[in-house]
């Protein structure tokens, strides 16, 4: 497997041996792009596709994939979509597969750990959430993935017992993830409380301490750190990789300002849209993507201009980070940074 991470004094660390096998190789398709940069010690950013077949209705999600991908590579960056095509893991796609899952849709199998047996083995199409995109990331050996936001605890959950697995996910896979936080239709409170108790660094990227609610900057919770530059933040992962705790790490960064003051009208839709859902019985993990629709609805295109704008944000810090996390790593192994060359694929 690809496991060429340089660490101190010329040792390689094994960043996925707990994780990779050769039962894997099977099943797992690494585009050539993505592969050359992992042999080159090169940054790679992990994404998502979730949020391309649920999120976002086409043509936006294949216009919005795209944008955050060139993003990422206008960083020096390899962009790794994550996603399942006819029962192999795919990390990295083509332009032709992005647009493939992007017009399926829903008609993907939304995937997370526990879904990746059967949707491999009965050779399905799926969109791998933030637990199935970190379970890939840590076989091919990166350690950073964007996304908007994760999943969390569902209010109510004493009794449902409705808590994401993205959670569990970041408190045993060595994965970081950047994102806008958490969504305000779940408890955010029990979420950080559930990621303290499964051993999750939660930290801020600026100058506050104030976890961000995906539409919002300010959740009204507050977490112990944050890092103010990329540099800061490439360093806290790296100790969290050398240290080999296993666990992930979570990276809140607060929408864009240009775009926070929509916050308390798509907060007041939200809280219209979990009623409707309420009130047509929809459950599970069918209630964020039918919330999102609905409140894309409700404040008539706004909250989808602002859900783009954050998840291009998370991209242009997420990219950032993992270059200064690819310097730190050179510089520890070779005395220096190297030069970065970006293979791009059309």
């Amino acid at each position: 497997m690809l496991r060429r991470w340089s660490c101190d004094g010329g040792r390689y660390l094994n960043f996925v041996a707990k994780y990779s096998s050769n039962s894997w190789k099977s099943k797992t398709v690494v585009h050539k792009e993505v592969s050359e940069a992992l042999l080159k010690n090169k940054p790679v950013v992990a994404l998502e596709s979730t949020i391309i077949t649920h999120g976002m209705p086409f043509p936006q999600n294949l216009k919005t994939a795209r944008s955050v991908i060139e993003i990422i590579r206008r960083n020096g960056v390899v962009p790794a979509t994550v996603a399942v095509l006819n029962g192999e893991l795919h990390i990295g796609l083509t332009r032709s597969e992005l647009e493939y899952i992007s017009k399926m849709g829903k008609s993907a199998i939304k995937t997370s750990r526990r879904d990746i047996p059967a949707v491999l083995s009965k050779g399905l199409v799926g969109g791998t959430t933030v637990s199935g995109t970190m379970v890939a990331a840590a076989v091919a050996g990166i350690p950073i993935f964007v996304t908007g936001g994760i999943g969390g605890v569902h209010y109510g959950a004493d009794k449902t017992f409705d808590v994401s697995a993205d959670l569990t996910e970041l408190g045993r896979t060595p994965v970081t993830v950047v994102c806008a936080g958490v969504k305000s239709i779940l408890d955010i409170g029990l979420t950080l409380e559930y990621l303290e108790t499964h051993g999750v660094t939660v930290a801020t990227f600026g100058d506050s301490l104030d976890f961000p609610a995906f539409f919002t900057p300010n959740s009204g919770f507050k977490v112990p750190y944050n890092v103010k530059t990329p540099e800061e933040a490439a360093s806290m992962i790296e100790c969290n990789i050398e240290m080999g705790l296993k666990s992930g790490m979570l990276i809140g960064v607060p929408i864009p300002e240009s775009h926070a003051p929509l916050g308390t009208q798509i907060e007041a839709a939200i809280q219209q849209a979990l009623q409707d859902a309420k009130n047509k019985g929809v459950s599970g993990k069918e209630v964020t993507p039918f919330v999102l629709q609905r409140v894309n609805q409700l404040t008539k295109g706004k909250s989808l201009e602002a859900n783009i704008a954050l998840i291009q944000n998370n991209a242009l810090v997420g990219s950032q980070i993992a270059l200064e996390l690819n310097k730190l790593r050179e510089i520890k192994a070779y005395g220096k940074p190297q030069t970065v060359n970006i293979l791009i694929v059309v």
